[in-house]
């Protein structure tokens, strides 16, 4: 019995180790997916939809999340934030503004965000002189509201797009989502395994235990005859 209280004590023990343990690494993949997931899926939908417009910036709803490569506009957003834009009209956009859009003295595709600094209105088209908060001169060229993707909402999201210009590469991939992943349910079959192992243990030794009881049992009944035998001898 003593063994018995022993095995159970240990046991118990052994379950809330694993129990604990379990739930650590739950709540490591449940942060992880939250973190990755969003990320991963904003990826997916820019790059489908980049492949589908290749002229227009991908957006969701009207809102465009847009990846800072510069710090031009620090500190007020970083190099390595993402930030959301939201669609609006040129008529709209007022001084002070800090408007994306696309580069007129680029490769005419490469988005800026900057402060609108002026405005001036041309046959019938409105024009915005740009600057970056961290650049001590205006941009060379105006930006005709045709080229205009949106108004920074004043939402942001500090280094996250970092993580997903890396999570865009193979290696980022792999590193990012799919080791995770592959630790977690590596964890998930070991833990498995292991407890499995354990049960199996346990029902081992409670068929020892059983059969230590039948002999025991045995020997008590064998005694018994023994002595019935011996008292039925000694009557006769």
């Amino acid at each position: 019995m003593l063994f018995k209280k022993n095995k159970e004590e240990s046991t118990t023990q052994s379950e809330t180790v694993n129990s604990r343990s379990y739930n650590v690494w739950t709540i490591v993949g449940i942060v992880l997916c939250v973190l990755l997931i969003p990320i991963l899926i904003i990826n997916c939908t820019l790059i489908i939809k980049s492949w589908v417009n290749e002229d227009e910036v991908p957006s969701i709803g009207g809102l465009s999340p847009l990846i800072v490569l510069t710090d031009s506009m620090d500190p007020t957003i970083k190099s390595g934030d993402i930030i959301i834009c939201k669609a609006i009209e040129g008529k709209d956009v007022e001084l002070k503004d800090v408007i994306s859009f696309f580069d007129p003295a680029g490769n005419g595709s490469s988005v800026v965000t900057h402060r609108v600094c002026g405005i001036k209105e041309e046959n019938g088209i409105r024009y915005f002189q740009t600057i970056g908060d961290n650049n001590n001169v205006e941009d060379r060229v105006w930006v005709p509201e045709g080229n205009l993707v949106g108004v920074w909402t004043e939402f942001r999201v500090p280094f996250v797009g970092r993580i997903a210009l890396f999570m865009q590469t193979t290696g980022g991939l792999l590193i990012c989502i799919l080791l995770p992943l592959g630790l977690f349910l590596g964890y998930e079959l070991f833990r498995r395994k292991k407890e499995d192992a354990g049960k199996k243990e346990d029902l081992e030794a409670l068929k020892r235990e059983l059969e230590a009881l039948r002999a025991q049992q045995a020997g008590e009944v064998a005694r018994s005859n023994e002595t019935e035998v011996s008292q039925e001898q000694t009557e006769g």
